[in-house]
């Protein structure tokens, strides 16, 4: 039997800034990383040098990449660190490059954050696919280097680390995969957030730690909703990518979509509005990843502003989604870089699906049955953002991926289903895919829509 999953609620809800959580979060976390460990070392190095490889060199300008490791140099968080400060970086250390570090200064110069191109490692073997090597240099010496990988969803691990971290503690209702999932929902004659939920309680070093992450994650969902709402014009990155969360919203308000639709295009607006907040950098929170950031609190936020949730009804809803993408993680990846944008939008609508079905009414195997059909049916999705903008197709699949949470979850609760294919099998069948796909269309903006157009 392999280890119980330890993932936590608030690592698969990560608040942090876009426009990518394994190109942008990732990186910053482990940069900042990077930093602590030659300060607990008394390391002050006169410079630091870092090569970002595979799809961090591929994307990473798009994904403001050489700006997140500045910032994690800094030893700034992607939570709390401030926005315009982090899109000035490069200016501001252009003009100064001293950056205060332990007892010491240190010199960070925008350029010694290299994107390396793929010929200059394509005979390498990468540790993963989103990698960076981070050195401390005095002089020619390297006193100190550690080598990083973003695995997807803002989370990282060092190149040397096991793959799987050892768990904070056991969990109280250990789960491997979906099945015993469903087993310890019914034990607690629960549904899967009950079982997420009260293991975090068990891991919680005050009461109520829990709930207090869950409404800081709701309140940011919402707060970026508005954000992006208040918003017109084009996304930054030259694309011409235009904002339409506004202009969807106020036809919607206005009567002008058809009634039976009104739910669905409400939804998809603040779809719209996140995922252009996080094309545009802003603050967004994982979900699983910021590239399918909209879709879950999409859904969420506009069935909980129509039917009056109460505090203790998201927190549950929030807890069941999370329960999927913890399963998808652990099995398959959320990384697009890894297995393509089925890890991130198919992940992300799965997740919504669950919670959807479960707030609908749905018993344990009916959100399982709703999971299911959201992967099914983005199997094989790539990640081919044009130009390596988290905007083309990106935004407009965060929309779709709404609808499809919502199709899923009343097909679930509505058809008559056999659960031929199981939620883990899908997982499976989601990694061997990923497995299986080229490079091209993983993250590389190398290969489907983002080399169709003659212009890109």
């Amino acid at each position: 039997m392999t280890a119980p999953i330890t993932v936590r609620l608030l690592e698969i809800f990560r608040i942090g800034l876009g426009p990518s959580s394994s190109h942008t979060v990732g990186p910053m976390r482990a940069a900042a990383f990077f930093r602590r460990g030659c300060i607990e070392r008394d390391i002050v190095p006169e410079r630091v040098e870092v090569d970002l490889l595979g799809s961090l060199s591929a994307t990473g300008h798009g994904h403001l990449t050489d700006h997140a490791v500045l910032a994690g140099l800094h030893g700034w968080d992607p939570e709390t660190c401030e926005l315009n400060a982090f899109h000035a970086l490069p200016q501001t250390l252009s003009r100064d490059p001293r950056v205060p570090w332990g007892n010491g200064v240190v010199s960070v110069k925008p350029e010694a954050v290299r994107f390396l191109r793929y010929a200059e490692y394509k005979h390498e073997e990468l540790p993963h696919p989103n990698t960076l090597r981070l050195r401390a240099m005095q002089g020619s010496d390297v006193p100190f280097a550690e080598t990083w990988c973003s695995v997807g969803g803002g989370f990282v691990r060092r190149a040397s680390d096991p793959v799987s971290p050892p768990p904070p503690a056991a969990p109280l209702h250990p789960f491997h995969d979906a099945r015993t999932l469903i087993e310890r929902a019914k034990e607690l004659r629960g549904a899967f957030g009950d079982v997420v939920l009260a293991n975090e309680r068990g891991w919680e070093t005050r009461p109520g730690e829990v709930a207090e992450g869950a409404d800081r994650v709701w309140a940011a969902f919402k707060a970026c909703i508005s954000r992006g709402l208040e918003h017109r014009g084009d996304l930054p990155g030259g694309l011409g990518v235009k904002r339409r969360a506004a202009e969807l919203l106020a036809r919607v308000e206005a009567g002008r979509v058809e009634r039976v639709y009104a739910h669905i295009a409400r939804a998809q607006a603040y779809a719209f509005a996140i995922n252009e907040e996080n094309a545009a950098g802003g603050r967004v929170v994982t979900a699983p990843t910021n590239g399918a950031a909209g879709i879950v609190p999409a859904v969420l936020v506009e069935f909980a502003e129509r039917t009056s949730l109460t505090p203790e009804q998201i927190r549950r809803a929030l807890a069941t989604a999370a329960a999927v993408g913890m399963l998808v993680k652990t099995h398959a990846s959320i990384s697009g870089a890894e297995v393509g944008c089925q890890g991130e939008v198919g992940t992300a609508t799965a997740m919504a699906a669950a919670a959807l079905c479960q707030l609908l009414g749905g018993n344990v195997a009916q959100v399982e049955i709703a999971a299911e059909i959201a992967i099914e049916h983005n199997l094989g999705l790539t990640c081919d953002p044009i130009k390596g903008l988290v905007q083309a197709p990106c935004i407009e699949r965060n929309a779709m991926g709404v609808a499809k949470a919502w199709s899923a979850a009343q097909l679930s609760l509505h058809s008559v289903v056999s659960n031929v294919v199981s939620l883990d099998r899908v997982i499976q069948v989601m990694k061997r895919t990923g497995d299986d796909m080229r490079r091209e269309y993983k993250e590389t903006s190398e290969g489907g829509l983002a080399v169709s157009l003659p212009e890109c």
